[in-house]
């Protein structure tokens, strides 16, 4: 059936074109067939880039798309780089990274340890923590704000069962100490089991014969896991470590739906300082040059970071 489709195919084929197809190596023709992919990804990725790049040296607002757009060089990068309330975005978003990066981190690690002991319904529990990394961050934004809520939000009564503290003083989302870590924290909730996962494939993948031979040199289990565990699962771990250090530097959704930058600016990570320079005030050349500068410093990062871990590998 399959050969007579082909052949019919072959049959319905002009001459011409057949004859060019003939011609082109294996090559040729897997470049012919993935050519218009690698173009519409050029198109979506690339050009909104170099667009972006053009912009930051132009004073171009959107909101007044008929003004004349006028070069204006370096000084876009020299105002962002001169104004404090950009590096005070900057100091909070280094904030959540640390501390969100920290705490998903020992957590994700600790919960793919016990899981990795394959105790009885070890699967079952795997699903439920998994849960939170599977819903929609408007859904999680929603329920923490709900869960928040001091007059009938059930965090507040949790904390004031603990303490003693009276729910409606418990204000997490407006007060300014307890706000960035209302964040932190569910932050922490969603994407822990997305580390647990990577450092669960890290630890599945040490050979058991190392533990083995261990036993039979009688090391201990704090020894085994100084010394197998935890050397032979850093590459995981810090791969974890890079994926969430990315998406918590363009930290945007959670805080947006939670404080929306508040109180004041307490919470205003960077994502949420280019989004009200681009669509509040419209400097569509300045929140470019932002946007680059953001864009270069994670990279940057990144490639840094990326070598330290092929170091790791190496060893």
């Amino acid at each position: 059936m399959l050969n007579r489709t082909a052949d019919n195919v072959a049959r319905a084929t002009p001459e011409p074109l057949a004859r060019k197809i003939r011609g082109i190596s294996d090559k040729g023709l897997a470049w012919l067939f993935i050519s218009p992919t690698i173009l519409l990804l050029l198109a979506i990725n690339i050009f909104p880039l170099f667009w972006a790049i053009y912009l930051s040296f132009t004073n171009f607002r959107a909101n007044r798309p008929n003004e004349v757009v006028k070069n204006l060089g370096f000084a876009n990068y020299q105002r962002i780089l001169g104004d404090n309330d950009i590096w005070i975005a900057m100091q909070t978003t280094a904030h959540f990274v640390f501390w969100t990066i920290l705490l998903q981190t020992v957590i994700g690690f600790t919960l793919a340890w016990l899981i990795d002991r394959k105790f009885r319904g070890h699967a079952f529990w795997t699903t439920i923590i998994l849960v939170p990394m599977m819903l929609s961050p408007a859904v999680v934004g929603n329920f923490w704000r709900f869960l928040y809520e001091p007059q009938i939000g059930l965090f507040s009564y949790v904390i004031s069962f603990v303490t003693g503290i009276p729910p409606t003083n418990v204000q997490m989302l407006s007060n300014v100490e307890l706000a960035p870590w209302s964040i932190i924290i569910v932050d922490t909730w969603m994407w822990t089991p997305y580390v647990m996962l990577i450092c669960l494939a890290g630890l599945r993948s040490i050979p058991e014969y190392i533990y083995e031979a261990a036993e039979v040199d009688r090391a201990s289990n704090w020894r085994q896991f100084w010394s197998i565990t935890l050397p032979m699962a850093l590459p995981f771990i810090m791969l974890a470590v890079l994926f969430r250090g990315i998406e918590n530097f363009k930290m945007f959704d959670m805080v947006n739906l939670l404080t929306g930058g508040g109180p004041g600016s307490t919470t205003e990570v960077a994502s949420i300082t280019l989004k009200r320079q681009a669509f509040e005030s419209w400097r569509t050349g300045y929140s470019s040059a932002f946007a680059i500068i953001l864009f270069v410093a994670v990279f940057g990062l990144a490639n840094i970071y990326v070598k330290a871990l092929n170091k790791v590998k190496q060893r």
